[in-house]
C-alpha cells in the first residue's frame, strides 16, 4: 500500500505545481486583459483553459483526497473505480507536466 501513497502524493504535488504555473498564467493574462477591453477577444479562449484546468485539478484533489480517506477508513481493497480514478488521475498529472 505504500506504493499507492507515493502515487496518490506524487500526484497531489503535481496538481498542487500545475495549479500554481497555472494561477500565475492567469493572472497574468488578467493583468493584459484589463489593460485594453479588446484584448479579451485575443486572450479569452486561453484564460478559459486555465481556468478549467484549475477546475480539473479541484477534480483530481477530490478524488485523491476520497482515495486517502478510505484507506484511513480501513477499507483494505480498492475498488475497480478507486483504481481507475488513480489511472485517470496519473494520467491528468502526467499530460498537464508536458503542456508545462
Amino acid at each position: 500500500m505504500s506504493d499507492l501513497k507515493n502515487y496518490i502524493q506524487e500526484a497531489i504535488g503535481n496538481i498542487r505545481d500545475d495549479r500554481t504555473v497555472t494561477k500565475e498564467l492567469l493572472n497574468d493574462i488578467i493583468t493584459y486583459m484589463s489593460k485594453d477591453p479588446t484584448s479579451h477577444r485575443e486572450v479569452g479562449q486561453v484564460a478559459a483553459k486555465y481556468v478549467e484546468t484549475l477546475q480539473r485539478s479541484n477534480e483530481q484533489l477530490v478524488k485523491a483526497a476520497t482515495l486517502i480517506h478510505k484507506q484511513q477508513a480501513g477499507n483494505a481493497g480498492l475498488s475497480d473505480d478507486d483504481k481507475k480514478e488513480i489511472y485517470d488521475m496519473l494520467g491528468n498529472a502526467t499530460e498537464t507536466e508536458g503542456d508545462n
